[in-house]
């Protein structure tokens, strides 16, 4: 039988043994791991860090006491934890002799009820939505045939193979991977950069810059898809200036890339499906298109040549209007013919008078110029009488030797030859060496013609 706690009391202490303070550390840490070796905790977080070493130290808590915990960085999460988050954590409880205290070693944490997470998620959804992060006017349209698709999902699943498998079938592309996880910790930060990595290339360059972006994975629990709905993700979706599609999950599954994608995919599959028309029936599209045009040519051939045909019989055969236009032409030459011989038959009767008419002019002409020639002669006449009656009063005409009659004296150059013409004869003279001031008006006796 076991001591009563009065036996036990009753043993003297200085029997007890003496342990050392490592001893009794050592004691407390085997027996705490010995009846805690694996233990579910449920409880709040709080003071929730990730230090450089890449561990991360926070504590649960509930409304009366608070449990250390330590989460290894090899420890691989399905979301990102955060305060306020009630999770259950499974691990183990062990001490930490440096700083008298125990603790518990995380080695998986869940959020605790589905409705725990559907909370959060509603609360982030809204918190994106009022930011605008969801709204439709900013969605951008699919291109009808992208040259390049960037594919980012697990380089390992079945995801990528579907997806290929479903383009080469429809309409064959060129597909760029960026491979990443699609679950764990750490998943959210490289879905991220992958998106920002696609849309940092340069268009034409090596690699191409895509026309077209599909962020995918398969189903899972909402755990697994925890990643598709942090925060990083879906600002990264919203700031794509590529086009891109969510296909996380099944159909029924819905993350919050879902709403900020450009478009949402039920499956992976249906991804591919909207990504690229089929090939086939495009071909079968542009014949069909290609007969219909073909037709609507010749319809429209035969209803212009309809209208020519109609046009043709309500006007005259070409060669009636040259037949009417020579008959014209023979009408108006005949009655031409006649005209002229009219004309001249009327010119000949008014020609018969003409010589005896010009012969009455010529004689007419003449009379009248002879009048007009002893006119100018008498006139003639009475100005050299009258010239002469002038000079026999003492007036004199002076030329010069060019024989041009000199009127001012400034025109007679001293020394010049001068020849004086009187009444009754001329006299040369030669004009004075000395230039004379010529007299004013008031001092002419007579007039030099």
């Amino acid at each position: 039988m076991s001591e009563s706690p009065t036996a036990a009391a009753a043993v003297p202490r200085a029997s007890l043994p003496a342990y050392s303070v490592s001893e009794i550390a050592a004691l407390l840490k085997r027996t705490i791991e010995q009846n805690f070796a694996y233990v579910r905790v449920r409880g709040e977080i709080t003071g929730w860090k990730r230090v450089a070493s890449g561990h991360c130290y926070f504590a649960l808590k509930d409304e009366d006491a608070v449990l250390d915990s330590v989460c290894w960085r090899s420890t691989r999460l399905t979301f990102k934890p955060e305060d306020g988050m009630e999770v259950i954590c499974t691990g183990r409880i062990t001490t930490f002799p440096g700083r008298s205290r125990y603790q518990l070693v995380v080695e998986a944490i869940e959020l605790a009820g589905v409705g725990a997470l559907l909370k959060l998620l509603a609360e982030r959804k809204a918190k994106l939505a009022a930011e605008g992060l969801f709204a439709e006017e900013r969605k951008k349209r699919l291109p009808y045939l992208p040259a390049v698709i960037g594919v980012v999902t697990s380089p390992t699943g079945a995801v990528i193979r579907d997806i290929l498998h479903r383009l080469r079938e429809r309409f064959p592309r060129t597909v760029l991977l960026w491979p990443v996880p699609v679950q764990g910790e750490g998943a959210a930060e490289q879905v991220a950069a992958a998106i920002a990595g696609f849309n940092r290339l340069a268009a034409g360059g090596a690699p191409p810059r895509p026309d077209l972006l599909i962020v995918a994975r398969g189903g899972g629990s909402l755990e697994d898809l925890m990643p598709f709905n942090e925060e990083i993700v879906v600002r990264a979706a919203a700031a794509s200036a590529i086009p891109l599609i969510s296909a996380v999950g099944h159909e029924t599954d819905t993350t919050l890339i879902d709403f900020a994608a450009d478009r949402r995919a039920p499956t992976p599959t249906a991804a591919a499906e909207m990504a690229v028309p089929v090939r086939l029936e495009l071909l079968s599209e542009l014949e069909t298109k290609g007969a219909r045009s073909a037709n609507a040519m010749a319809r429209r051939f035969r209803e212009w040549r309809a209208h020519v045909l109609a046009a043709d019989r309500g006007l005259p055969h070409p060669r009636s209007l040259l037949e009417h236009a020579a008959q014209r032409l023979d009408d108006r030459a005949e009655r031409l013919g006649l005209a002229l011989r009219h004309l001249a038959r009327i010119a000949a009767e008014r020609l018969k008078d003409v010589p005896l008419r010009l012969q009455r002019a010529m004689r007419r002409f003449v009379v009248d110029g002879e009048a007009r020639l002893q006119g100018l002669a008498a006139r003639l006449q009475s100005w050299q009488q009258a010239q002469e009656s002038v000079m026999a009063k003492g007036y004199v005409r002076v030329r010069g030797e060019s024989g041009t009659v000199l009127t001012d004296a400034a025109h007679v150059a001293p020394g010049a030859s001068l020849l004086l013409e009187f009444h009754d004869g001329a006299v040369p003279a030669t004009a004075a060496r000395e230039k004379r001031t010529p007299r004013g008006p008031e001092m002419r006796q007579g007039k030099l013609l």
